[in-house]
Order: C-alpha cells, then sequence, then structure tokens
C-alpha cells in the first residue's frame, strides 16, 4: 500500500486564494450565465419575481436541494427565511416534502437542477404531486446545452421525459422577461408546473424586438413576421432565432420567429395558423435532443392537422455531449447563431 508521505492529519483546509492580477481565473462552467452579446442583462428574475409573488401570496415557500445559490433561489431565502427549505442534496426528499406542503395548502416553489428532477425524481413527480395534481412548481437550472460540465448536468432530454406525465404543465422562458413574467402565471395555475430556469445574469432579449410583448400561459406569441421561413422556437433558442432572423434579412430572405415558451399545453392553434401560410418554410428550434422535444410537438400538430409544409429541426443530437466551453459547444452542435443562418440558406 502506497503511503502519502506529505499528509498531515492536523493541517487546517484553507481555500484556494484567488488568481493574482495578470494570471486569469476560471468561470465555473456549471454555474456560468448564458451569453447574449449585444442584449442588457437582469441579475436573478426568477429570484426576485418569486418574492414579488410571495408578497402577494403568503402560501408560497421556496425549498431546495442544496443549490439555493445556482437556482437564484437565495433571493427568496434572503427576503423570507423562515418561509425557506434546505433539503440538502438529496431530490427525492425534496419533491415528496414539496408534496406534503401542498398538501397542507401550501404553494411550493422546488429547485434544483434539471438532469435531477428529471432523471434521479421523476417517480416522486409522478406518483406524489402529478397524479394528484397538486400545486408544485418545480424550476430547474442548467436545461439543455446551459452548462460545459457533460451529460451528469447536462438535460439535454428533460422535457421529453415529462410530456409524457399527464397533468404537467411545462414552460421554457426565453428571457428575463419571460422568467419575471411566467411566475405570478404559474403561481395562479392550479396544478403543478415545470418550468426551465435561466439563472445568474439573464440576458433581455424579446422587447428589444417585440416591445408589446407579455408572456402568457398556454400560449405562442409570434415575436417577427416574415415571408420565406417560419421559425418556431422555445428558451433561448428564441433569443437565437430572432438574431438569426436579423442576419438573414441582411442576406435578403424574410424569417418569422413564432415563440413557444410553454411546452405542454402546446399552443396548436396559433402554430397551425402560422404554419398554413402558404409559401414558408417551418423550422422548429430548440435547446432539447432532437427526441421527445419541441420539434416532434410541432411535427406531430402538423401532420395530424394535415398541415403539410416543408419542415426543418434545429436540435441536439441523440447523444451525450461533450464537456467544454458553451460557445464551441453550441457550435459544434448547432444551436448557435451563424449555425442557424448557415442551415436555413441551405434549406430554403
Amino acid at each position: 500500500m502506497s503511503v502519502n508521505r506529505n499528509y498531515d492529519p492536523h493541517r487546517k483546509w484553507e481555500p484556494r486564494p484567488p488568481p493574482k492580477s495578470g494570471e486569469g481565473g476560471r468561470t465555473s462552467a456549471m454555474i456560468a450565465s448564458l451569453a447574449a452579446e449585444g442584449y442588457e442583462t437582469v441579475s436573478a428574475p426568477f429570484g426576485h419575481a418569486l418574492v414579488a409573488e410571495a408578497r402577494r401570496n403568503d402560501r408560497i415557500v421556496g425549498l431546495t436541494a442544496d443549490l439555493a445559490k445556482y437556482t437564484d433561489l437565495h433571493v427568496f431565502a434572503e427576503a423570507f427565511p423562515e418561509r425557506f427549505y434546505q433539503m440538502g442534496m438529496a431530490e427525492q426528499v425534496m419533491i415528496s416534502a414539496a408534496a406534503g406542503l401542498a398538501r397542507e395548502g401550501f404553494m411550493p416553489f422546488a429547485t434544483t437542477y434539471a438532469v435531477f428532477a428529471s432523471r434521479r425524481a421523476y417517480d416522486f413527480i409522478a406518483m406524489a404531486i402529478a397524479e394528484e395534481y397538486l400545486p408544485v412548481k418545480i424550476v430547474c437550472a442548467l436545461p439543455g446545452l446551459t452548462t460545459g460540465y457533460g451529460p451528469s448536468h447536462q438535460a439535454t432530454e428533460d422535457m421529453a421525459i415529462f410530456r409524457g406525465l399527464p397533468n404537467l404543465t411545462i414552460v421554457d422562458p426565453c428571457d428575463a422577461i419571460d422568467v419575471a413574467e411566467a411566475i405570478p402565471a404559474i403561481a395562479a395555475h392550479e396544478g403543478p408546473v415545470y418550468m426551465r430556469l435561466l439563472r445568474g445574469k439573464v440576458p433581455s432579449v424579446i422587447r428589444r424586438h417585440c416591445p408589446d410583448y407579455k408572456f402568457e400561459l398556454g400560449k405562442a406569441k409570434l415575436l417577427r413576421d416574415g415571408t420565406d421561413a417560419l421559425i418556431i422556437a422555445s428558451g433561448f433558442m428564441t433569443m437565437r432565432a430572432l438574431d438569426a432572423a436579423v442576419e438573414l434579412d441582411e442576406q435578403g430572405i424574410s424569417a418569422a420567429v413564432l415563440h413557444c415558451p410553454t411546452i405542454k399545453p402546446l399552443d396548436t392553434g396559433t402554430i397551425l395558423a402560422e404554419a398554413r401560410r402558404a409559401g414558408r418554410l417551418v423550422v422548429t428550434a430548440e435547446n432539447h435532443t432532437c427526441v421527445g422535444g419541441l420539434g416532434e410537438a410541432v411535427a406531430a400538430t402538423l401532420l395530424s392537422n394535415g398541415a403539410t409544409p416543408a419542415f426543418r429541426m434545429i436540435s441536439l443530437p441523440d447523444q451525450f455531449l461533450d464537456a467544454g466551453a458553451l460557445p464551441t459547444l453550441h457550435e459544434r452542435y448547432g444551436i448557435s447563431t451563424k449555425s442557424m443562418v448557415q442551415k436555413i440558406r441551405s434549406w430554403l
């Protein structure tokens, strides 16, 4: 057996010192905010919106699985320490506790990472919350490819997992405006909700392109009109779709953008009305695997209602993804603005 001769059992642990000036630093790929060049950002929109809603609704309580800081729930914890529950790294326990609190008349907002809610706690969500139609709001950070930490933290299949669960509403907001306005909307909804969360410094995107935009649960909104292509997008891919539409317009291609922040129930009426406008290529864009997400939901809606436009999908591949820097990964897997523009041009 080898022996570490430098080991000192009496040595106290000391934190690693910050880098010296000029050495540079390292930002955690897990907790880094999503970069959005050219857009203003809002700090912790979920946390601040939840505090505002909790001031109006004393039923609201917050729970987290050791991730308050990394889901922006620390803002709520500071404002309402008596209504905040730190459950430790025990997602199944957290979900069970949230169900119990809901049965006692509270409205729990439970936060963790999307991979842990969808993979680790699914059965508890199904049996304790969805089947009972309890008002638990499950708000999860790091959806899709929003971290560079690889398959253990990249929830690329979370919507596919949850779309098949009855009674569960699924929300995939685009930006800080969507996140903030979704909170009172999902609080007003009687049943359970799963919401993908953009945390930290979140870009404010939509109102630059559509000044009168308002989030409505279950509704898709046309943010930009166009005659050559229709991009149906959710999550931060709506931001990418808007940026791509601007670049395409400079190249003589007119692209519309339909933002679909509610994945379930899907706004089939608006989607069908827009997709049936003649002469447009229909493209879906999502921060999710090509299996079981927005693209397949839209495709099923079109075909089952006799709408047959030219149709393409922009999504993540059906595979475990690499670890690395987000800009590199987004380019590699085809969800960058540059990649979107190239694909849509090639399809027209």
